[in-house]
């Protein structure tokens, strides 16, 4: 069974992920003028990276190994 630690840290790896996502969408919109549907996508991959944040920081403050 996985510690809570290694749990968080495999969640603060797709945080990484996602916020790489993220970038990539912001220069495909800057390349595409503003797209409407990237500000909606770069949008939700926020809300996901929040999620995996808060995520992440309840998992590390378990003291459960």
């Amino acid at each position: 069974m996985e510690s809570f630690h290694d749990l968080a840290n495999e969640i603060s790896s797709l945080e990484h992920r996602i916020s790489d996502a993220i970038f990539d969408t912001l220069r495909e919109q800057v390349r595409a003028g503003g797209s409407e549907q990237a500000k909606e996508l770069e949008r939700q991959l926020s809300k996901v990276r929040r999620s995996l944040q808060k995520a992440e920081v309840l998992l590390r403050a378990t003291n459960q190994d």
